[in-house]
């Protein structure tokens, strides 16, 4: 289709690869955090940061699938600083833990890349009951980076260079309903639909 092929003003389109787009980046010093990374969008950004030279956590709910992850980018790129760390960011127990492990672990932060996310799964509560696709793509993503902002200010002092977070995200919310999100009824069954 010829819209993935049309140039925009950096020189890429939708169909640039990961790869192409970041040709002659060198990412030695950063560390990244990448929320779901052991498949999709969160893999592939794992694996190109290694490649350009980033020290990156992987941050995944199935640690088995991330161990696997980081032996396939390892095995493309044996110098690859990856490794996999747990988190469910449906749990805020979760997420403070691995927020805690994190920040004690010594190591910088200069991005953070919020990828993580479900969608069109039958209603279900989280076990802080909050509704799971809220809790997981929305509330996760939001107390992980307050949990992890002073390690990335303090990243940025030190290196003398600012920190960038990014939030992946769709274009799912020109479905909501007219008056927005309805937070009085975030976690009622009666008002979830997947149409």
């Amino acid at each position: 289709m010829w819209w993935f092929e049309r140039n925009d003003l950096s020189g890429f389109s939708a169909s640039s690869t990961a790869e192409q787009v970041t040709e002659g980046i060198d990412g030695s010093g950063l560390t990244a955090i990448v929320t779901g990374a052991s498949s999709g969008i969160g893999f592939e950004t794992a694996r190109v940061l290694a490649l350009r030279g980033v020290h990156v956590v992987m941050a995944v709910r199935n640690i088995a699938a991330g161990n696997e992850v980081q032996g396939t980018i390892i095995k493309e790129n044996p110098c690859a600083k990856v490794n996999a760390m747990e988190l469910d960011l449906s749990s805020i127990a979760s997420v403070r833990k691995f927020a805690t492990e994190f920040n004690s672990s010594g190591l910088p932060l200069n991005i953070l890349i919020n990828n993580a996310g479900i969608m069109a799964t039958p209603f279900m509560l989280s076990k802080d009951k909050i509704e799971l696709q809220f809790a997981t793509n929305h509330i996760g993503h939001f107390l992980l980076t307050n949990l992890l902002l002073e390690t990335m200010r303090r990243t940025a002092l030190e290196c003398k260079r600012e920190g960038r977070i990014l939030n992946v995200s769709s274009r799912r919310h020109k479905f909501s309903y007219k008056e927005g999100i309805r937070f009085d009824k975030i976690n009622d069954q009666s008002g979830y639909h997947l149409e």
